[in-house]
């Protein structure tokens, strides 16, 4: 975890790191479930914060479980018996929504190649660099999203709007966000205005489509 001290981000670099985090989020459940933990643990105290990586280097050297609030220590779990080892079933057909997923990832791959930028390690790569490259991504993955979805704003007002929230809103259309207290009608500042999907039209796979096959491999004879 960052300490509060460290310099502070490039705006570049923020950004594309704000554009990669969007996806990896999307579309990698360990991401997500990673950052969500660093997530909580930030709003932690600092007494009461325990960075991941230092636990998982206790654990790998042997370090005894950490005593509860009463000083007990928690014994450790009975070791597992391994099963015997089954024969290998072929893997299950993706979920419908899970397959509409990959699907939309592959055409972003191939048309801004964003799983290759977002699997490549920038980290010595400069800013000017990452920026060309965060544009032809940007300019990909936009004719994709256009082409195959129609999206709107949740909210029609100029961002920087005053906006007043009733009672009864939608809180999945509205996220509110600042000093929040007392109960609608809400008086605030619109900051963003959201996002929903209008319309998603994917191509029909062909039989025998393996969803799970983002891009496919490519030799050149």
């Amino acid at each position: 975890m960052a300490d509060l001290h460290d310099p502070p981000l490039p705006w570049s670099t923020r950004l594309w790191f704000a554009f990669a985090c969007f996806f990896r989020v999307l579309f990698d459940p360990q991401f997500a479930a990673r950052a969500w933990q660093a997530r909580e643990a930030a709003a932690l105290p600092p007494a009461e914060r325990t960075e991941p990586r230092q636990l998982e280097r206790a654990r790998s050297a042997g370090a005894p479980p950490a005593a509860d609030a009463a000083g007990s220590v928690a014994a450790p779990a009975p070791a597992a018996v391994a099963p015997a080892p089954a024969a290998v079933a072929p893997a299950p057909a993706a979920a419908p929504g899970v397959s509409s997923a990959l699907q939309l990832l592959s055409l972003l791959q191939r048309e801004g190649r964003l799983v290759d930028f977002l699997e490549q390690d920038i980290a010595s790569f400069g800013d000017a660099d990452v920026g060309v490259a965060a544009r032809m991504v940007h300019e990909g993955c936009r004719k994709a999203l256009r082409s195959h979805a129609k999206l709107a704003p949740v909210r029609r007002e100029e961002e920087g709007a005053k906006v007043t929230l009733e009672a009864g809103y939608n809180p999945s259309e509205v996220k509110l966000i600042g000093n929040v207290s007392g109960s609608a009608p809400y008086r605030g500042v619109l900051r963003h205005r959201g996002w929903r999907a209008d319309e998603l039209s994917l191509p029909t796979p062909v039989a025998g489509h393996d969803a799970s096959v983002i891009a496919p491999a490519e030799v050149e004879l």
